[in-house]
């Protein structure tokens, strides 16, 4: 006996269910391997991005130490130039007192009057 027209049509609607079955199957297979792998990328960058931002702290604080020893060297320079100063202005007084004095008091007479023309 030959089928009919409508045993023909469910045979064949029951062979595209079963292929729609595993297509969804194989889907649901290749959307978790996306996934584990997504997740795994995931997992990698973030295991990156850290280690990339402990070495930025890192390199931080060697920069900020650095810039601790870089200003106490230019501290010192300051201080050598201030006392080569002082030294050539001691050596300068002992050289010409009486001009010294003369300049000295002019100083103090002209800072003196300053102050006194502002106070009015």
């Amino acid at each position: 006996m030959t089928p009919t027209n409508t045993e023909s049509m469910k045979e064949r609607l029951g062979e595209a269910g079963t292929h729609l079955k595993a297509a969804a199957s194989a889907a649901g297979e290749a959307v978790k391997g996306a996934a584990g792998a997504a997740g795994e990328e995931l997992r990698l960058g973030t295991a990156n991005l850290k280690a990339e931002l402990s070495d930025t702290a890192l390199s931080g604080m060697a920069a900020a130490e650095m810039g601790g020893v870089a200003a106490k060297e230019q501290v010192d320079a300051l201080m050598d130039k201030g006392k080569d100063l002082i030294e050539s202005a001691a050596e300068l007084i002992r050289e010409r007192p009486l001009a010294s004095f003369g300049v000295a008091f002019a100083a103090g007479w002209i800072i003196a009057k300053l102050g006194r023309s502002s106070d009015n």
